[in-house]
């Protein structure tokens, strides 16, 4: 397959962009970023239901609470001159040492194409690498157009996953990518 010239020449930081853990504090910002791009980023994929049905599982103040406080989720927030722009969580796989997954990673509308979801995954990959991980792997709808990001960023599709939530299926390729150390 080959490579693209994004992977190659990855885009220049924007030095208006800057990316920062979050905290429980940060919950209404995530939640607010979450309304901005959770409905854009899937009603050519899943159905109104399925979409409302998730949100209300996942974005609920206590729900990202228990990400951050129970289920060790690191919350990243994307802040472009100041605004909040997008955000990502990771953790890592206890069954599988040195894998972690990347849960996610959304980007307003608005600040897409200029290369701020490349600075948030570098910000997410940093962050598992600083963790000790060597691998990191994520799910991604099959029919989702972010395949093809996850592509260039170097993911490669590890298998097929059908997962019920409630009444729904996620219906995903599981994709990892190989981590390599830092620069000495």
């Amino acid at each position: 397959m080959p490579t693209s010239q994004s992977a190659i020449h990855p885009a220049v930081p924007d030095p208006a962009a800057v990316v920062q853990p979050a905290t429980l504090a940060d919950i209404p910002v995530i939640i607010e970023l979450a309304e901005a791009t959770w409905e854009p980023t899937y009603r050519f994929i899943i159905s109104k239901e399925q979409i409302d049905y998730m949100y209300r599982v996942i974005y609920t103040p206590a729900s990202l609470r228990q990400q951050m406080t129970d289920d060790g989720h690191s919350f990243l927030l994307l802040h472009v001159d100041g605004h909040p722009a997008g955000y990502a969580s990771f953790s890592p796989r206890p069954e599988e040492p040195g894998v972690y997954k990347l849960h996610k990673l959304y980007l307003l509308p608005s600040h897409q194409g200029r290369g701020l979801g490349q600075q948030l995954m570098q910000a997410v990959e940093d962050g598992v690498r600083a963790a000790g991980g060597q691998w990191l792997e994520l799910n991604v709808n099959r029919h989702n157009p972010a395949l093809h990001f996850y592509e260039r960023q170097g993911f490669q599709q590890h298998r097929t996953e059908d997962i019920p939530i409630g009444p729904y299926w996620m219906n995903d390729y599981v994709m990892r990518k190989a981590l390599t150390p830092p620069a000495a």
